[in-house]
Formats: structure tokens, sequence, C-alpha cells
């Protein structure tokens, strides 16, 4: 998008109310494109990593009395 045109209409804003929601909603914008990215860049564990790091008893599956 021409940032001349986001400019301008930013100029048309003359309420001090209207120019902070503004600055709320791009906070609210930039925050969520920096959500994806990092989703984007997480890693995802991989089938087994968890292997040996608990112990299941030998009478897990033993209905109690």
């Amino acid at each position: 998008m021409n940032e001349q045109l986001i400019t301008a209409k930013i100029q048309e804003l003359h309420a001090e109310p209207e120019k902070q929601e503004l600055l709320f909603f791009l906070d609210y914008l930039l925050a969520k494109q920096n959500k994806v990215l990092l989703e984007v860049t997480k890693k995802t564990p991989k089938f087994g990593s968890g292997k040996g790091t608990f112990k299941m008893k030998e009478d897990f599956d033993v209905p109690n009395q």
C-alpha cells in the first residue's frame, strides 16, 4: 500500500482519542505479525524425543479395589 496514502489518512484525524485508537491498532497488528513470525520459526518436537523421561509403574492398568 502506498505510504503517502496512509500518511494522508492519518493527517485527516483531528481528535486525540482516534489517534490513540490508531496507535493501539497498529501495536496490535505489529504484535500479530511478530506472533506469526515466531510460530513459523518455532521448532516442532521429533517423534520419540521424550523417550526415557518418565517411567510407568508395572501395575499401571490394574483396577483399583
